[in-house]
């Protein structure tokens, strides 16, 4: 074929509590303010990087170093409950895939709060990208969500029924389209008062229909408290991906890598020109039938990042960084586009390579591998490992939410290869000039983030990069970033009872969730 960045160390883990115990108590270990931390405060880097002279595998294996933060997304300041009386009911339909939709389910959340209205159990489309109709119910715990948001939104399952004189009546939703990327100001005029005037409205489709960048710390919270507290997979998930990971680290280090070299992203970039005359016929009837038109030349595309590495050029990225062939990978794909002739130079650099149907033959996932519960364990693997690696971090929700979901989780190590530095490199390569490759690689790689904190910078996603907003310091001069104190979660329960909410009806399962569950 012409062409085709830390971590920490594991003991075995066996069965056990389970995958859910063992997250929680993660969790806690991380969120808890009685974790002792690093030392100095910390300035990140504000081109995400922190400029090692070399790369160590060895410490790829372990965190990133997190600079004395730790992630909190609990209220710093007032917070009021949600009323008792509301606005309306808010509905949603969340389209596109499961982190397409996990974001939009952050989105309309925060769009509740934001209106004061009751939030309808979002649901998730079935048909317009896995034809998978699982659900909410079905992906999620719903108790679960219910319970962890129930200081910041009201939450049904379904509109109820109004009984007035004997009669029975229906709230029909009033359907509203919103604009991509909307302003607060939308849903406080626009939508409130068709809200107002209808008792419901129905935002559909609603994937991207809240602007990320909003300039109120306490709202970026409440979407990280959804993100990472509140969406939790079913406990069945829990397990399957809890085998996976067992199984993995059964044998010491594992990586994970988002094998993005499949048919819509290939389209989607306009990345044709490797493949044979009929596999080209078939991506561009594709990015024709999904797409814009838009004149696209491969050799410009390459020249600067816009294609998705090919599964060799990830092979060849990781051996110049100093893995070996015995090297576990998971890989976290769908069907790769032109078959095993790309897979083929992959495996002969690293042929210890797994997916979640080669380590768990379970007909639950044999069935659903390519759906809503086959991505979901691939994303509790990707979020568990040792080392994450996005192959193209575009466009791809699974990779950026995960990216995000690993810096809360303890600034787990990532490698983000930079396409557009290492571009030139691998056409040199392709070209015959092999002198110095594997050099030139390590010089590109050097100077990207593994994981720390870091500024964001546009166009990186909210989702992908929730700092500052979510994260804290225990000693700090700064009080925007001084960890909440201990009794936050006492106060807030203390302000539902002066709003007259029945707090038990919060908590008939579990008593309380902890600061560290915030």
């Amino acid at each position: 074929m012409r062409r085709l960045g830390h971590h920490r160390q594991h003991g075995k883990q066996g069965g056990g509590g389970g995958l859910l115990a063992k997250l929680s108590i993660a969790v806690l270990f991380l969120l808890i303010c009685s974790l002792s931390l690093l030392s100095a405060p910390f300035t990140p880097n504000t081109n995400g990087s922190t400029a090692p002279s070399q790369i160590s595998v060895e410490e790829l294996w372990k965190s990133a170093n997190s600079g004395g933060w730790k992630p909190s997304s609990a209220p710093r300041s007032k917070w009021p409950p949600p009323p008792k009386e509301t606005n309306g009911y808010l509905r949603v339909r969340c389209n596109g895939g499961l982190n397409q939709q996990r974001s939009a389910i952050c989105n309309a959340v925060l769009a509740a709060r934001i209106m004061n209205a009751t939030l309808v159990l979002p649901e998730l489309d079935a048909n317009s990208f896995w034809h998978d109709d699982s659900g909410f119910h079905g992906l999620y715990d719903v108790e679960h969500f219910i319970q962890s948001l129930r200081f910041d939104v009201q939450i049904v399952e379904r509109i109820p029924e109004i009984h007035k004189n004997g009669k029975t009546k229906k709230i029909k939703a009033f359907q509203l389209r919103p604009p991509r990327d909307a302003p607060i100001s939308w849903y406080t005029i626009d939508a409130l008062k068709k809200m107002k005037e209808h008792g419901a409205i129905y935002l559909s489709p609603f994937s991207h229909r809240l602007a990320e960048e909003i300039d109120n710390p306490e709202y970026q919270r409440l979407r990280c408290r959804v993100n990472y507290h509140a969406l939790r997979f079913k406990p069945h998930i829990m397990k399957l991906s809890e085998s996976i990971v067992d199984k993995l680290r059964a044998q010491g280090h594992f990586m994970a890598i988002h094998l993005r070299f499949e048919m819509d992203m290939l389209s989607f970039a306009g990345c044709f020109d490797i493949f044979t005359s009929a596999e080209q016929k078939i991506l561009k009837k594709y990015r024709k039938e999904n797409f814009a038109d838009k004149t696209l030349i491969y050799k410009e595309r390459r020249a600067i990042g816009k294609c998705p590495l090919t599964p060799e050029e990830v092979g060849l990225i990781l051996r110049a960084m100093g893995f070996n062939n015995s090297t576990r990978i998971y890989l976290a794909a769908g069907e790769l586009f032109g078959g095993e002739r790309f897979m083929t130079p992959f495996r002969a650099l690293f042929p210890r390579l797994e997916n979640h149907s080669s380590v768990d033959a379970s007909e639950e996932l044999a069935t659903n591998s390519q759906g809503l519960i086959g991505s979901a364990v691939d994303y509790m693997v990707c979020l568990l490992a040792d080392i994450f690696m996005p192959t193209y971090d575009g466009p791809s929700n699974f990779a950026n939410n995960l990216l995000g979901h690993r810096l809360y989780y303890g600034f787990r190590t990532n490698i983000r290869p930079d396409r557009k530095g290492l571009a030139p490199v691998f056409i040199a390569r392709e070209n015959g000039r092999t002198a110095g490759f594997e050099e030139a690689v390590r010089h590109v790689m050097l100077k990207t983030n593994f994981g720390g904190p870091h500024k964001r910078i546009s166009p990186e996603s909210f989702y992908t990069n929730s700092w500052p907003e979510c994260f804290c310091q225990m000693e700090t001069q700064n009080p925007a970033h001084k960890c909440p104190s201990e009794n936050v979660m006492q106060n807030l329960h203390s302000q539902l009872a002066s709003e007259n909410i029945d707090v038990e009806q919060y908590n008939r399962s579990d008593s309380t969730i902890s600061l560290a569950e915030r």
